[in-house]
């Protein structure tokens, strides 16, 4: 399976990880708790594949930066939780730098897809 695929899969799995990890309450929700074990334990599965193709700066920064984008819109949308207006504009530079790794990068989708 393609590199890329796989970090993708390892954001979502990370990311299902850590709203489980809200949800559980402290672990006083088992099942959410099993959840967050999973979601973690696969992410780190995935992403582990994902290197075996693609350089280590690049997923790292990607996982990293469109994960923490995505918890923090989804933490909105399913727990309330508020974004400022600073959190807004650094969730925009986090999406932005990720734009600019795929564009301009070596290690990017688009310069991969240029060299092919």
């Amino acid at each position: 399976m393609s590199g890329y695929v796989m970090m993708v899969c390892a954001i979502l799995s990370e990311v299902a990880g850590t709203l489980s990890l809200r949800a559980s309450a402290g672990f006083t929700r088992p099942w959410f708790g099993v959840i967050v074990a999973l979601g973690y334990g696969s992410a780190f599965w995935c992403l582990s594949q994902a290197l075996r193709t693609l350089q280590l700066g690049f997923v790292y920064a990607v996982w990293a930066g469109e994960g923490t984008a995505l918890v923090a819109v989804l933490g909105v949308v399913l727990f309330r939780d508020r974004l400022d207006p600073a959190g807004i504009a650094g969730i925009g530079l986090i999406v932005a730098g990720v734009v600019v790794l795929n564009a301009f990068s070596r290690g990017g989708a688009l310069r991969a897809a240029r060299r092919s």
